[in-house]
C-alpha cells in the first residue's frame, strides 16, 4: 500500500459543526455520532481543501499508508448520497486552497462562527418588523449540536425555501426557537440524521417543529427527524407544518 497525503481528524478537537462535510467536494467526510469522520480513504484526495473551513483546527494533512485516491469511486459515492459531482471535478481542475486559519483558532471562517443574539427591540416605522433569529449559524451542517442555544430549547427545522414562501415566518415559527435550515434534496442525508441525533442526545433540545414546503423532496426532513429520534433513543414532541407554494398552511399537526 503506498504512502500518500491524506486527511487526519482529531476527534477531541472536533466540535461537530459539519463545516468540513460541506467543504469536502468528494464527500469523504461525514458526521457520525456528532464527530467528523473520514468514511473511506479512497474518497480523500489529500489536497486539504477542507482545512480552512474547520473552526477548531481538528483537520490536518498527514502522510501514511493508504489506498490510492479513486476518482471513479468518488463519483459513484457522490451519486449514491445525492451530491453533485461537478464541484469535485472543478476543484481538481485548479490548485487546492490553503488553510487560512491559525492552528486551533477559535473562530475559523467568520461566516460559520457561533453567535447568540440578544432580544431585538420592538418594530418602529423606520426599522420595520424585528428579526426573531436568536443565533448564528443556522445551516444544519454548520450548527454545533452542543451549542448553548440548543440547551432545553425548541428547535425549528425549516426547509431552505420555507421562509421565502411564508410571509409571517418569523412571527409564526421562529419566535423563541433555535433554528436549523436544510434542503433534503441538495445535501447529505446521512449527515443530517447524524447531526439531528446528536442535537437530541447531546444538545438537549426538547421539541422539533418542522416547516417544509408541499413539494415531495421536502418530505425528507420528516424522515430525517424520525430516523434521528430513533437513533437517539429519546422521544420528543414533533410538530409538522407543510406550506403551499403560495404560502398557505396545508398541514399543521403535532405528535408527542
Amino acid at each position: 500500500m503506498p504512502v500518500r497525503e491524506i486527511i487526519e481528524i482529531n476527534e477531541e478537537l472536533c466540535n461537530g459543526c459539519g463545516a468540513c462535510v460541506s467543504a469536502c467536494a468528494e464527500g469523504a467526510i461525514q458526521l457520525i455520532d456528532g464527530k467528523a469522520k473520514l468514511v473511506k480513504d479512497e474518497y480523500c484526495d489529500g489536497l486539504g481543501a477542507c482545512l480552512g473551513d474547520c473552526p477548531t483546527g481538528a483537520l490536518k494533512v498527514i502522510q501514511r499508508d493508504a489506498p490510492e485516491f479513486d476518482e471513479q469511486a468518488v463519483e459513484t459515492h457522490l451519486t449514491r448520497i445525492g451530491r453533485p459531482a461537478d464541484a469535485h471535478a472543478a476543484r481538481h481542475a485548479q490548485p487546492a486552497p490553503q488553510p487560512h486559519h491559525a492552528p486551533h483558532a477559535p473562530g475559523g471562517c467568520p461566516g460559520s462562527m457561533m453567535r447568540q443574539f440578544a432580544q431585538k427591540p420592538a418594530a418602529t416605522p423606520t426599522t420595520g418588523a424585528p428579526s426573531a433569529l436568536q443565533q448564528w449559524p443556522v445551516q444544519l451542517h454548520l450548527v454545533p449540536p452542543t451549542a448553548p442555544y440548543f440547551r432545553d430549547a425548541d428547535l425549528l427545522l425549516a426547509a431552505d425555501c420555507a421562509a421565502f414562501a411564508c410571509g409571517d415566518f418569523h412571527a409564526r415559527f421562529l419566535q423563541d426557537h433555535a433554528l436549523a435550515i436544510a434542503c433534503p434534496k441538495l445535501d447529505d442525508p446521512q449527515g443530517y440524521v447524524d447531526k439531528l441525533a446528536a442535537m437530541i442526545t447531546d444538545g438537549g433540545i426538547r421539541s422539533i417543529t418542522i416547516v417544509m414546503m408541499q413539494v415531495p423532496c421536502c418530505r425528507g426532513l420528516q424522515r430525517f427527524v424520525d430516523l434521528a429520534i430513533q437513533t437517539a433513543g429519546r422521544r420528543i414532541p414533533v410538530r409538522t407544518v407543510i406550506i403551499s407554494l403560495e404560502g398557505e398552511t396545508l398541514i399543521d399537526e403535532t405528535v408527542a
